[in-house]
């Protein structure tokens, strides 16, 4: 039997546009055959959802589900936002996010799940669904955190049904103290980061290559100053951590109070918690973000139909 690679998987799903389970799939029934695989794809009832493949899948939802000291985001994308107010799609998506709270937080692995109640792979249903409302669909991506005390809190922005919409967090506060109040202050803290974006839980935990290109740029910005050069590196420094304080989250202007750090707002919550509170770290999922969206010509698509 031929050996079934990654590469041959991903040959054969950049020319269907099927899902990656089933293409691997097909190459196993094949036995490695690129041309009978696609056959089988077709045969399967797939080709229609292959035909949508190749369209852009922007919109869609975020899902997050979380069970105290757990908690677990997941986006799946859809080509249109009316397709988000579908209930079978909103059903979908909740049990996907559901069932990634089971998972390590690979998103490959997440797909080949068994989907509830069903004889079919997280991956192959999203494929059912495809054909199903007409749209494309992916699973894209997943995030799963989790702490052995204390709680993973969660904030769902523009929330289309409860604990699905279009900007989705979570927040992973370590402590042994009143679960109730490390949820609400936890929650907090997922609102600041909905809207504030925030890069790392700590200085050192930014990327150094970001640091360093953001360092350039303000060493050139000072240069223009005329200064001598060991004033323009004090400048630099001052500029640096100015950066970190609109980029790094516990450094970051609380605003739920518009005053405090979190960090400080972190360490005076922890009277009312009754214990010492860690932020172990973050997830934040916007819907779309990243992808490159096709917005084409309006005109010409008009032009193109009148035509002909």
């Amino acid at each position: 039997m031929a050996t079934i690679t990654a590469a041959l998987v991903k040959e054969l799903r950049d020319k269907t546009g099927a899902g990656m389970m089933d293409c691997k799939s097909a190459l196993s029934e094949t036995d490695g055959d690129m041309e009978a695989a696609i056959d089988w794809l077709r045969t399967k009832g797939l080709a229609k959802a292959a035909k949508k493949a190749g369209r852009v899948a922007a919109e869609g939802l975020i899902g997050l589900a979380g069970d105290g000291a757990s908690g677990a985001l997941v986006e799946v994308n859809s080509e249109t936002d009316f397709v988000a107010r579908n209930e079978q799609f909103q059903a979908m998506v909740s049990t996907i996010a559901a069932q990634a709270l089971g998972s390590d937080g690979d998103v490959e692995k997440l797909a080949a799940m068994p989907y509830p109640d069903s004889d079919k792979t997280v991956s192959e249903y999203v494929t059912e669904m495809v054909g199903t409302i007409g749209e494309n669909m992916s699973l894209r991506r997943i995030a799963r955190l989790s702490v052995p005390k204390g709680v993973v809190a969660s904030y769902m922005h523009n929330a289309a049904a409860p604990d699905l919409g279009k900007i989705g967090v979570l927040v992973a506060l370590e402590s042994d103290g009143d679960t109730a109040k490390l949820k609400e202050i936890g929650k907090q803290v997922a609102m600041h980061v909905a809207a504030t974006s925030p890069l790392a839980v700590r200085s050192d935990e930014l990327d150094p290559a970001v640091v360093k290109r953001e360092r350039a740029v303000l060493v050139e910005q000072a240069k223009d100053s005329g200064k001598p050069a060991e004033i323009i590196e004090k400048m630099v420094d001052g500029r640096i951590r100015k950066y970190y304080e609109e980029v790094v989250l516990l450094s970051q202007t609380f605003v739920i109070d518009g005053e405090n750090t979190v960090e400080k707002a972190l360490k005076a919550a922890e009277a009312d918690v009754g214990a010492p509170i860690k932020l172990v770290a973050f997830e934040r999922f916007a819907l779309g973000e990243g992808i490159e969206k096709d917005e084409g010509d309006f005109a010409a698509e008009v032009a193109a139909a009148v035509g002909g």
